[in-house]
């Protein structure tokens, strides 16, 4: 547990458990310590929470993408947007492997969308300029599928944390703290990232259920268009009077952010109640 004065071993109450509930990576806490051991005392309020892996109080959350080897899956990459939204969580898009013309495309339709995008490129001091401005003074997660160079990019911005195959080296001591599955770790720039196991195989359908009611609102560029279809309670599916679907048609909207929301919501329209409870 890291303090102003240091960083603490410490032993959760017994309480907690007894409440169901329990410290995360991520959290704020008050704290008691003595001689005899120190004891997390109480958890502050989360402003987000995300179950698998569980991680708390995330600021900023990285895609890596590769634009070639592999090609991006842009409908698993909008799902991961859409829950980045949901709990709050400011995505940034990176684009790794670069093929100029691809990269562009695929930058465009993030772009335009409001979302900012970073065009990784090792050449330059741009890119590292770039990325620790944005990860200064937040804490955040890195995801992406295997292959797209995480551990390269992560390497590229801090080499201390020496990185290999996507994990944290078992080396590094300095700013570490576990809690099962998850370590969070302190950058050069004041920072912290998240080792985070799994994550590129997080199943957002089973651990972050969105409501069909909900999920327009976990595309921004949506927000423009709010109130102004025909029917006040508009799917933006393929109703009449949509005006999301009329933005799309001008290329407003990009097609492919559009297929991804109905995917979405097709699958949320099978949801049951009782899953929605589980949440």
């Amino acid at each position: 547990m890291e303090a102003s004065d240091g960083i603490y071993e410490c032993k959760a109450r017994g309480i907690f458990r007894r409440d169901g509930i329990s410290p995360s990576v991520g959290d704020r806490v008050t704290i008691e310590v003595d001689g005899e051991g120190n004891v997390i005392t109480e958890i502050l309020p989360r402003k987000n929470f995300i179950l698998r892996p569980p991680l708390a109080n995330i600021d900023r959350l990285f895609f890596v993408c590769s634009t070639c080897e592999p090609f991006p899956s842009l409908l698993l990459l909008d799902k991961f947007i859409a829950v980045a939204e949901y709990k709050s969580v400011e995505p940034i898009i990176v684009f790794t492997k670069v093929d100029k013309l691809s990269c562009e495309k695929y930058a465009d339709i993030y772009k335009d969308a409001g979302f900012i995008v970073v065009i990784a490129d090792y050449e330059t001091d741009e890119t590292r300029g770039k990325m620790l401005e944005l990860l200064s003074g937040k804490v955040s997660a890195f995801t992406g599928n295997t292959g797209v160079g995480k551990s390269t990019l992560l390497n590229y911005l801090d080499s201390s944390l020496a990185l290999n195959t996507g994990e944290i080296s078992l080396k590094l001591g300095r700013g570490r703290h576990t809690t099962r599955q998850v370590s969070l770790f302190k950058l050069d720039c004041g920072g912290y990232v998240a080792d985070t196991p799994g994550f590129s195989s997080f199943d957002t359908n089973r651990y972050d259920i969105i409501r069909k009611e909900e999920l327009a609102g976990c595309f921004r560029e949506f927000a423009e268009y709010s109130g102004k279809c025909r029917f006040a309670d508009c799917a933006h599916v393929k109703e009449k009077g949509c005006a999301v679907l009329d933005a799309v048609h001008k290329g407003e909207i990009a097609a492919s952010r559009h297929e991804s929301y109905v995917h979405m919501y097709e699958a949320a329209r099978q949801i049951k109640e009782w899953e929605l409870d589980k949440r």
